[in-house]
């Protein structure tokens, strides 16, 4: 039976120019890089210049995104764009992507799930295209988390990177079956009253401030090792699928342990799993099309892969996506 798939057909990405290594968090913060790279695997990240905002980073991955797919700006219809960082209060960051483009057509919002944005952007983007709302979409990631750190709690800001990755879907015809490339399935949750163990301090409504990041490191991996196996279990289940299909699981790239144990949970093996959060940190939104990007450029990813992507944040919010390359 003929169905309309998601299709990925290009992805990009994009980091600052500014690398800050462990080291540097020594000159004022009593930590050090042996005890950052023990509880995080995190070895460096990059920040954002000054004056270097959201929008610039989503331009750069989105345009590294088009140059892989051969297409331009003009050849897409929406732009879905996740990120707890953006430019301004409004409107969306992602309008202001879509006049960097110099689009003049189609539409773009902005989505804010925190680190589990791609992975609901991504599910949006699929519905868009099965609706026959659009055929072809930019979906990004992008963040600017080093505006939101407390830069005295050595327990959060050594852990958040500045960056931006981009996919592009689509709509393509597919037999509707397992073996189709695009998204397979998809499988989202958010359970509102652990608001209070990783939030922002601040916002429009309530101080009128931006804020800085609060989080309670040992309740989050509590939930996240059980959350993001189950609901990537359940995603590869919606697709007829199992564990033992996936050619690479590209999980968000929150903490080492937390891959590690998720992935040991499901019974995958590491060779299996794309990590990246030693050169990038916890880049949010961004950090599974930033991996995906990565792993891409070199190789790793080749056509016909199945890929299962799953990531965790505030709200708490997450989700899975199941998709063949």
């Amino acid at each position: 039976m003929s169905v309309i798939r998601a299709v990925p057909i290009g992805v990009g990405h994009y980091l600052p120019s500014r690398v800050v290594e462990n080291a540097e968090f020594e000159k004022w913060l009593d930590t050090n890089d042996e005890w950052i790279q023990a509880r995080t695997g995190i070895q460096r990240r990059h920040f954002a210049a000054d004056g270097e905002l959201t929008s610039d980073l989503a331009y750069e991955a989105a345009v590294d995104a088009l140059n892989d797919a051969g297409i331009s700006a003009s050849d897409i219809d929406a732009i879905v764009l996740a990120t707890s960082t953006p430019d301004q209060t409004f409107p969306s960051t992602a309008t202001k992507l879509q006049a960097k483009l110099g689009m003049k057509n189609g539409f773009a919002f902005d989505l804010q799930a925190v680190c589990a944005g791609f992975a609901y952007a991504a599910t949006i983007a699929n519905s868009l295209i099965l609706s026959g709302q659009a055929k072809r979409i930019l979906v990004i990631g992008a963040e600017t988390f080093s505006r939101i750190m407390d830069w005295q709690d050595r327990t959060t800001c050594v852990l958040f990177g500045d960056g931006a990755g981009a996919m592009i879907l689509e709509a393509q015809e597919g037999n509707g079956t397992p073996l189709d490339r695009g998204i397979l399935s998809c499988d989202l949750h958010s359970d509102g009253h652990y608001n209070d163990i990783l939030y922002v301090d601040g916002g429009v409504s309530s101080t009128q401030t931006t804020g800085v990041l609060k989080m309670q490191g040992r309740e989050v991996f509590k939930h996240a090792v059980t959350k993001l196996a189950s609901s990537g279990e359940n995603a590869l289940e919606a697709a007829g699928l199992t564990a033992d299909d996936v050619s690479w699981i590209v999980p968000h790239q929150a903490n080492l342990r937390i891959i590690k144990s998720t992935a040991q949970k499901m019974g995958v093996s590491m060779e299996r799993v794309v990590v990246t959060v030693q050169d990038h940190g916890n880049t949010s939104a961004a950090s599974i099309p930033l991996a995906m990007s990565v792993a891409n450029k070199k190789g790793q990813i080749k056509r016909n892969d199945l890929l299962l992507t799953e990531a965790i944040g505030g709200g708490l919010a997450w989700g899975a996506v199941v998709l063949r390359w």
